[in-house]
Parts: structure tokens; C-alpha cells; sequence
């Protein structure tokens, strides 16, 4: 490990759809679509954005309970023909990329921990040409949905980083559960999909209001 690794976390791994991503409200909306489409009753927006985060799977029985099992297949069909529609139409958050590319500059490794498949995360990445930026990532369909640990754990051994050396930024209370469940320390950001309420019982190190807001944290603490 070069002796110019930073200070307080060597891996900062960001949740992607309302952290990085400005998603949100496009999922909320394929969300409510598919379940309609299948025939189920529409969730409301504070439902369908609970779920944002989880595994695609997870989060459409979640969303849609009175959906029989066997149509959960069609359902993520629905969601996904929805989702293909507009993803041309989504952008990160202004002021991502200059962060990304700040913390790498002081040599933190980054990593990407999403409740995206391998497919659509890679799609993205590509579409927004960041091949580079991220040294790992990890997708609910590789590994297992948020809150389980497994993502973070995964990324912690590929980089040989421990615990109390890695920082998991995101939206959701998922993620900040998950951060808790691989004994890790989280920042939560209020601009996603959950109320930013519900992060002060999972204790954040910050709860940022915007991205300039967790740049400046960001570049202050980590």
C-alpha cells in the first residue's frame, strides 16, 4: 500500500441511485408502472421509494404485496422495460464527478455497492464514461441485497481494508444498515430516497444535505 493512502478511510464505497445517481424519482415511477402493468395496486411514492436500494427481487415483492410469487418474474420484466425507457434521460448528481475525482487525487480507493444487477450497473457506467473512477464494485445479483453485509465485506477483502478503514456513503436507510452490519461507518444523504429522518438511529458519522455538502465533509473528515 503506497504511504500517501489518506487519512481516515482508505475505501469509501458509494451506493449509486439517489447518492451518485439522480434516479430516484424515474424508479419510483417504473416501480408504480410495473406493478399496474401486472396488475397489482399502485404503491404510493413513499412506498415505492422505501424500497430503492434492495435487490430488484426484494424490492418489487416489497413494493407489490399483493402480487402472487409466480408473476414476480413479469414484474421485474415490467420494471426493467419501464426503467430501459428513460435511463438515456438520467444524469449523476452536478458535482459528483469532481468529488470522485477529488478523493481519488488524495488516493482513496472508491468502490460502487448497489442493489443494481451487474447489467444495469455496468450499462451506466458506461454511459456515463467512468470507466476509471471506480477501483471495485459490487451488485445485489453477485453478492446479496442490502441490508446483508456481503457487498461491503467483499469489497474489504479485495482491497485489504478493514472495517474501521472503510466508509459507506448512501441514500437509504439500507445502506446505512449494511454499513452497520460489516461494522463499518456510514454518511447517510438526504437528497435520495428515504427521509433523512429515519438515518439518526443508525448513527451516520454526517447526514449530507447536498453534494457540495458531502464534498466538503468529505474532504474535511476522510
Amino acid at each position: 500500500m503506497p504511504s500517501s493512502r489518506p487519512r481516515q478511510f482508505d475505501l469509501i464505497a458509494f451506493d449509486w441511485d439517489g447518492t451518485l445517481y439522480d434516479s430516484t424519482q424515474v424508479i419510483v415511477r417504473c416501480i408504480q408502472r410495473a406493478v399496474v402493468d401486472v396488475g397489482g395496486a399502485r404503491p404510493s411514492e413513499q412506498a415505492a421509494a422505501w424500497v430503492i436500494g434492495m435487490s430488484l427481487g426484494q424490492a418489487l415483492a416489497r413494493a407489490a404485496p399483493d402480487v402472487p410469487p409466480e408473476r414476480y418474474a413479469e414484474l421485474g420484466q415490467r420494471y426493467r422495460h419501464h426503467y430501459h425507457q428513460h435511463q438515456n434521460d438520467l444524469s449523476l448528481f452536478e458535482g459528483a464527478l469532481p468529488l470522485l475525482q477529488e478523493l481519488r487525487s488524495r488516493h482513496h480507493w472508491l468502490a460502487v455497492a448497489t442493489g443494481k444487477s451487474r447489467r444495469g450497473l455496468d450499462e451506466v457506467l458506461q454511459a456515463q464514461e467512468l470507466h476509471g473512477v471506480f477501483d471495485g464494485s459490487r451488485t445485489a445479483d453477485e453478492t446479496a441485497g442490502k441490508p446483508h453485509p456481503r457487498m461491503l465485506q467483499e469489497l474489504m477483502r479485495e482491497f485489504g481494508t478493514d472495517p474501521e478503514r472503510t466508509l459507506m456513503v448512501g441514500d437509504t436507510t439500507h445502506d446505512l444498515e449494511m454499513a452497520r452490519n460489516a461494522g463499518c461507518a456510514a454518511v447517510g444523504v438526504s437528497y435520495g430516497a428515504h427521509e433523512p429522518d429515519s438515518f439518526h438511529e443508525l448513527g451516520p458519522l454526517h447526514i449530507a444535505h447536498s453534494v457540495a455538502d458531502l464534498r466538503h465533509w468529505l474532504l474535511a473528515h476522510a
